[in-house]
């Protein structure tokens, strides 16, 4: 829809979550989607944040104080090489560990989300099976009568510019499809918008109902 757009980087928010996930679970710092790390205590704005939380459920909610948890225990090294791995944008997890993806310097286009999460669904990425899989779960945010949506969401609310992501792809009998959304998000309530937007232009090619 916008090609000069889907090329240009901009921080990935929470979509690294599924990034974060893979690393974790594939160094052993979490040990499967059940991992339970209890809540800090500290009162945020998201009620739904504001209790202990498993892997899943801090996907499901895009807890960020779970993730930031998870990012300081695998720690700058094994971090940085996850990433590197990966291949995942410009590849620079400059910022803090528990912040480079929210207001630091890490950097991914729509492209590359494509890219990343095609080899993901193939199970290519240089991760454990078991991990890749654990991540595939997860990411499940709707099933319907011959299809499965799998997808995160995306909000740069630190920085000044923000913008919205929702990035999966959906599964249907003829295989899978692959999108990566980003618009600008000139108000909190435009947030709804990744959700409209995306659902429309999968139901003109036909995928979902």
């Amino acid at each position: 829809h916008d090609p000069g757009r889907s090329a240009r980087p901009y921080l990935p928010a929470s979509t690294f979550k599924i990034l974060n996930a893979l690393i974790a679970l594939d160094t052993g710092v979490a040990k499967g989607p059940d991992e339970r790390l209890a809540w800090d205590g500290v009162k945020r704005d998201f009620p739904a944040w504001n209790q202990d939380l498993d892997l899943r459920q801090a996907f499901a909610v895009s807890a960020v104080w779970y993730y930031q948890e998870l990012a300081r225990r695998i720690g700058p090294e094994r971090m940085a090489q996850g990433v590197a791995r990966a291949g995942y944008g410009n590849q620079d997890i400059g910022g803090g560990i528990d912040r480079f993806w929210l207001d630091g310097d890490l950097r991914i286009s729509a492209l590359e989300q494509v890219a990343f999460l095609r080899r993901l669904e193939a199970g290519t990425l240089p991760f454990s099976a078991r991990a890749q899989e654990a991540v595939r779960d997860i990411m499940v945010l709707e099933r319907g009568e011959g299809y499965v949506l799998r997808a995160k969401t995306g909000w740069t609310a630190r920085v000044e510019h923000q913008i919205g992501w929702l990035v999966g792809w959906v599964e249907r009998a003829d295989g899978a499809h692959f999108f990566a959304l980003n618009i600008d998000l000139p108000t909190p309530e435009a947030a709804k918008a990744r959700f409209t937007v995306a659902k429309a232009i999968l139901r003109e090619q036909g995928l979902i109902p």
